[in-house]
Order: C-alpha cells, then sequence, then structure tokens
C-alpha cells in the first residue's frame, strides 16, 4: 500500500527543479475536497468506481511547509494502479488543486472523446512498480540506495556515490551487489538531472 507520509513520489516520475508560483486561491482543505469530488464526479462519469485513494505528501502538523511540497494521488480505476503527482508549485494545496484540475480535464476527455480516449490517457498515470534486479528483489530509488533524503542533490548524489564506492567496491573487499546498485543509483541521479 503507498504511504500517505512521507510523500511517495511515484517511480519513474522526474521531479520539477523549479517551481512558479500558482493562481490558486485555494485552502489546503479546499483543495483536498475539490480533489476528492473530481474523482468522485470522474468515477460518475465513466460509471467505474475510484478506489483505495491514498493522497501522499510531506504535510504534517509539525510541518505545514514542508520543503518538498510535492503532492502524489494515488488511486485504483477500471483495474489500472494509476497516480497523479504534481510538484511543479511551492505550496501543497496548489499542487493538489492543479491534480484537481487535471482530473477535470479528464472528465471533458470522457465527455468529448469517449471512454477508450480517457483509458489510453491513464494508461500514462499508471502507478508503475519499482523496479527489480535480477533476482526480483526491488532496486531502491536513487537517493535511498546512496543513503539521502528524496530531496537530494545531484551534488550530494555525487558526494555519496564516491564514499560508497570507496566502502562497497569488490576490489576491496565490498560486495558486488551492493556496488551495482550504487553504481545504478548515481546513473539514475544524473539522468534525472539532465
Amino acid at each position: 500500500m503507498t504511504q500517505a507520509w512521507p510523500l511517495h513520489w511515484p517511480h519513474g516520475h522526474p521531479r520539477t527543479k523549479t517551481r512558479i508560483r500558482s493562481q490558486f486561491k485555494t485552502s489546503l482543505t479546499g483543495a483536498i475536497n475539490n480533489v476528492m469530488d473530481e474523482l468522485r464526479r470522474f468515477g460518475a462519469d465513466t460509471g467505474l468506481k475510484v478506489e483505495s485513494v491514498t493522497i501522499s505528501s510531506n504535510f504534517s502538523l509539525t510541518e505545514p511547509r514542508p520543503a518538498d511540497p510535492g503532492v502524489a494521488v494515488y488511486f485504483r480505476w477500471d483495474k489500472i494502479d494509476a497516480c497523479i503527482a504534481v510538484d511543479r508549485y511551492p505550496l501543497i494545496e496548489a499542487n493538489l488543486q492543479a491534480i484537481a484540475k487535471v482530473i477535470e480535464a479528464d472528465r471533458a476527455k470522457m465527455r468529448h472523446g469517449g471512454l477508450h480516449i480517457v483509458r489510453a490517457s491513464f494508461r500514462g498515470y499508471a502507478a508503475l512498480p519499482p523496479p527489480k534486479d535480477a533476482s526480483g528483489q526491488l532496486v531502491a530509488p536513487w537517493w535511498k540506495a546512496l543513503g539521502l533524503p528524496q530531496d537530494a542533490t545531484v551534488a550530494q548524489a555525487e558526494a555519496a556515490y564516491r564514499r560508497a564506492v570507496k566502502e562497497s567496491h569488490p576490489d576491496r573487499g565490498g560486495d558486488p551487489a551492493k556496488f551495482n546498485m550504487i553504481v545504478d543509483a548515481i546513473r539514475q541521479a544524473r539522468e534525472q538531472a539532465q
């Protein structure tokens, strides 16, 4: 099951590097209600129930304005485990409101294009499982594999990589599987930064 806190960003979705100010004038509660209302309407419009909704963010009562305001809304629709994730704006409520607008746009696709068009677009929202290695073990996201927080920079990743390579290099008695995981992690971090 997807966690609501802290933010569980979907695997394979790039992060926004520079956030812009939004024009939304919505409270956090209002934005949550708007997302839930749009999901309910979407289910009614398509005739297919939206289930298992989880809103994942870094918001907490002790951290109402987290450094990472990204939001990921996970749900199941038409046997598709879907995720709509937005971190474009500096406020959680703005990112939530953007997700409500995305769902509203999908409702418009339903009205004007039909269910087949909506299903096609939802393939892009599929919440893909994290990658697995050859033995079937889950491969950790790059930041976790390098022992860093999710909002780590590439410079932090490079420094962690250099430390980890010294410890895990097979020529120095390290574990080859761990070494390969670290090499893959820095590759992912570099690709994400481009």
